[in-house]
């Protein structure tokens, strides 16, 4: 006898449900698609415990009759195919059949619904794959499917998924998504009793950008409008001067259908290349309209992803209308990204004092009641008298002087380094490295300690940043909060800085810059040992608070940031490994002058 067998279809259909639902974004984003393809107007989304609970999906569709609403539950039931050649003009959104199978594989699914013609509506109810009850019900015209403990019956699959928020945050995408496909139909989402999104239809596909991410975004954006005989080239790009290191809103359509392609990405990129510094990444939505049969939908099991018959030209559509859309703006002079979203960084107040250690103490001013300036002293070279004599008890290697001369002596280079005296030879301090250590170290000790040293802002700043971005400050508001940032969440999309941490501006525009700067930190995945997460958490504040940091603006306040660096435990390096600080003997000055 064969070893091969056939295997049973509840256990065929939840394997196929491991590549169909992946968590309950992938729910919500087939249910919302099947109501659109129903023809509905309005579909209202309602999640509880970001869908570990429920979700259910509400539409005015056209519904179905008694005998569909139980067919349709079997994998492959599908109005929208009969035959082969029918996959060459795919238009709808669902067409395999395996998306409601799939979902009755693994949760239990209650569904009502009724057709605009019949006097009752059909429920359908499956608790287990094997058991199906049918009954006839009150119900609208449309679809009403209510999914109940998503993977209840594969643990290792609940078990794996994320926190409310983050599986929250998914779902506000996957929503936003099918939304900005369907401007003339209504939308809500709606999450534990509270209104994430209500959406009426829209006049325009600028006006749903503008209901689902606000006006800080739409305010940004430059019509791109191109025809050619291939492909129909229309959507929204960002003014290259609103680009950031951050997470953009990136999106392509075809057809109506949301994909994602690296390769279309980079002929976008190409085409804003010579108008943004490097790291930096600009905001588009573009829609493409082809022949469906120029279009492959059906080469990934989720449908995010699709091959065009004629790649490298529509690469090369999109790239060329792209550049002709930033040059007809006038977009390749005057961007100065120098300055832009500069985090200024004020000197530590008394407040830091309790980090500094007891080997470091602030210089106080140098006094001199006898001082006269008109009576100065010159040793025997004709330079002004300096006391050189170091003091002992200075650490690694490099010895400081810290009488009055000293501090009076140290030099600030373009606003990059410190150069001061040393005992062999002149010191000479990389600022912004120094600033990473000595933030790096304040951040570890406050994520470890919860300490958290705020500054609070004298007037809040609102930023608002979208609904799934303002999750990703819910999920981490406690890390916030124990490295300074006051950050309170305001309305769905919107949140308040009221405070931020010693060192950093206070001023709106640099705040706004900062909270864009911290949703890049903060989309990276925080999973792993404690230890190594709040060394990794501390690493990227620092780097965030370093960067353009404020240089010393005179020779006290740079030997003021050299004491605060030598009171670190490592005032070699940064917590990357990068150099901070170097010496030059006097041999080596000699030899610069023989």
């Amino acid at each position: 006898m064969g070893k091969l067998k056939v295997l049973p279809a509840n256990i065929a259909n939840m394997i196929a449900a491991g590549e169909v639902v992946q968590r309950p974004a992938s729910v919500v984003k087939e249910l919302m698609e099947n109501a659109i393809d129903a023809g509905a107007t309005q579909i209202d989304v309602v999640v509880k415990d970001a869908g570990r609970t429920s979700i259910q999906v509400i539409d005015n569709g056209s519904g179905m009759s008694p005998a569909d609403a139980v067919l349709c539950f079997e994998r492959h039931a599908t109005s929208k195919i009969a035959e082969a050649e029918d996959l060459q003009h795919i238009t709808s959104y669902g067409f395999r059949g395996e998306a409601l199978a799939s979902i009755a594989a693994v949760a239990e699914v209650t569904l009502k619904t009724r057709r605009v013609q019949d006097d009752t509506g059909t429920q359908v109810s499956i608790s287990d794959p094997t058991a199906v009850k049918t009954a006839s019900v009150a119900a609208p015209t449309g679809s009403n499917f209510l999914v109940r403990n998503l993977f209840y019956n594969t643990p290792a699959r609940r078990k794996f998924l994320k926190s409310d928020n983050i599986e929250l945050k998914h779902i506000v995408e996957e929503f936003t998504r099918v939304a900005l496909t369907c401007p003339e139909v209504g939308f809500s989402l709606n999450s534990n009793g509270r209104d994430i999104f209500r959406l009426r239809p829209a006049k325009s596909l600028k006006f749903r950008v503008l209901d689902l991410l606000g006006a800080n975004v739409t305010g940004d954006l430059v019509d791109i409008n191109a025809e050619t005989s291939l492909v129909r080239v229309q959507g929204f790009l960002a003014r290259p001067d609103t680009a950031r290191k951050t997470v953009a809103n990136q999106f392509f359509f075809v057809n109506g259908r949301y994909f994602r392609s690296a390769y279309l990405h980079k002929a976008v990129m190409k085409a804003y290349e010579e108008y943004l510094p490097e790291g930096y990444t600009p905001s588009y939505f573009i829609w493409l309209e082809v022949d469906p049969e120029a279009v492959d939908v059906n080469i990934h099991p989720t449908k995010a992803e699709v091959k065009f018959e004629e790649d490298a030209v529509i690469f090369q559509t999109v790239y060329a209308c792209v550049k002709e859309t930033l040059g007809k703006n006038a977009f390749g002079e005057g961007l100065d990204f120098d300055t832009e979203g500069r985090i200024e960084m004020p000197q530590m107040g008394s407040a830091f004092d309790e980090y500094r250690g007891p080997a470091s103490s602030a210089p106080a001013p140098p006094l001199d009641p006898d001082y006269n300036p008109f009576n100065i002293g010159f040793d025997g070279d004709g330079g002004a008298g300096v006391n050189v004599t170091p003091d002992a008890g200075q650490g690694y290697g490099v010895l400081f002087e810290q009488n009055q001369a000293a501090q009076a002596k140290a030099l600030i280079v373009k606003g990059k380094y410190i150069i001061a005296p040393s005992a062999s030879g002149v010191l000479l301090v990389h600022i912004r490295r120094a600033w990473e250590r000595i933030l790096y170290e304040r951040n570890l000790k406050a994520l470890s300690k919860n300490v958290p040293v705020t500054q609070t802002a004298l007037f809040p700043v609102q930023v608002q940043v979208g609904a799934a971005s303002r999750l990703v400050f819910d999920e981490n508001s406690a890390m916030l909060a124990s490295v300074g940032f006051d950050i309170t969440p305001f309305g769905t999309d919107t949140v308040v800085v009221n405070g931020v941490p010693e060192g950093y501006s206070c001023e709106p525009g640099k705040v706004q810059q900062m909270v864009q700067d911290l949703l890049l930190i903060l989309s990276d995945d925080t999973s792993g040992v404690p230890e190594v997460v709040r060394a990794a958490m501390a690493s990227k504040f620092a780097t965030l608070g370093s960067v353009n940091a404020e240089p010393p603006r005179n020779a006290l306040e740079a030997q003021q940031l050299i004491d605060s660096l030598f009171a670190c435990d490592n005032a070699e390096l940064t917590a990357s490994g990068k150099k901070i600080t170097a010496v030059m003997s006097t041999d080596d000055l000699e030899k610069r002058f023989q």
